[in-house]
């Protein structure tokens, strides 16, 4: 299993060190989906990048905790192991694919040298690899589309390139960072159907971060919401959308567009997710929660309720069960 464990991240400011996720605890397990969802600004991009040790170049810093694959945290491996972990046992699937290629490379180039830095193949076998890659993910002609550009590729195209190279390894896990983001519905349908059956077929664990609940029931096994840095709830996608435990759960399902009614302005959650470093006492959603009292201003332990794998950090969480319809 690939593990994170009670892991704790912060920003390195010129004021000095901002903290950013706090005690985060997730499993990724072979043939599982696991999806991380919550607002922009939450920390699921940097917990996902910790992964692969991404967000150093950033300031990004460890300040607890750790990553552990194969019984070896991924913190403590050098440069050289680190590259074999990268796009070879784990790899990551970017949000905005424009901005992950790079444009002044060829398409077959950038592939070519993800498959020839983990497989140890000729150019000419590479070649082959990469074409038949862009067969797996649905790209036909793939000996024309080696020799493009990024920008000469549609959106849907270069989101399918981008899961070629992180498929051309084959990896253990993928972690996939808002993938349908930057697409439009019909494209987020066809890599939606794409992801599903590429992970099952090779019973890939993944983690899948995303603000979106519609994305979630349809791929993953597991869900965990996170808020301000912190998991605020935990367990299987029946579970939480069934009965969620949790305020903000409760909340974020209510925005969907389609819990809006017609002539009326689309559900949002009041407020803001507080800025890493400027968290609050006790729950760190108190500000925003109808629910909030004076016992939420208090330390609130991670398994304040839980209920066998089932957890949810609130201390009201029967009345957020309650509001939500049980």
């Amino acid at each position: 299993m690939l593990k994170i464990e009670h892991l704790s991240l912060a920003i390195a400011t010129s004021d000095g060190a901002k903290a950013a996720v706090s005690d985060v605890s997730l499993t990724l397990e072979p043939g599982h989906v696991l999806g991380l969802v919550g607002e922009s600004g939450c920390g699921k991009t940097l917990t996902a990048q910790s992964i692969l040790r991404l967000g150093e170049h950033q300031g990004i810093v460890r300040s607890g905790g750790r990553v552990v694959l194969d019984e070896q945290d991924i913190f403590d491996m050098d440069e050289k192991a680190l590259r074999k972990v990268r796009g070879g046992r784990v790899a990551m699937i970017f949000q905005e694919p424009m901005t992950a290629l790079n444009p002044v490379f060829s398409i077959g180039a950038q592939l070519i040298e993800v498959i020839r830095l983990h497989l140890n193949m000729t150019r000419k076998q590479a070649e082959m690899r990469a074409a038949a890659l862009l067969a797996d993910v649905g790209l036909q002609d793939g000996e024309r589309l080696l020799k493009q550009f990024p920008d000469g590729l549609s959106g849907g195209m270069r989101q399918r390139v981008l899961i070629a190279m992180a498929m051309a390894a084959e990896p253990d896990y993928i972690v996939a960072d808002e993938p349908t983001t930057a697409l439009d519905v019909s494209v987020q349908a066809r890599i939606i159907d794409l992801l599903r059956k590429l992970q099952r077929e090779r019973q890939l664990g993944m983690l899948l971060v995303t603000h979106d609940f519609g994305l979630i029931a349809e791929l993953a096994d597991e869900v965990a919401v996170m808020y301000a840095g912190q998991i605020v709830e935990r367990g299987s996608v029946y579970d939480v959308f069934q009965k969620p435990a949790h305020p903000y759960t409760r909340a974020l399902m209510n925005c969907r567009p389609e819990m809006a009614k017609k002539g009326e302005p689309l559900p949002a959650i009041s407020g803001q997710v507080p800025a890493p470093g400027d968290w609050p006492d006790g729950c760190r959603f108190a500000a925003r929660c109808p629910l909030a009292d004076s016992d939420c201003t208090q330390s609130v332990a991670e398994d304040a309720w839980q209920a066998d794998v089932h957890m949810a950090r609130c201390v009201h969480v029967d009345l957020a069960a309650g509001e939500a319809g049980g």
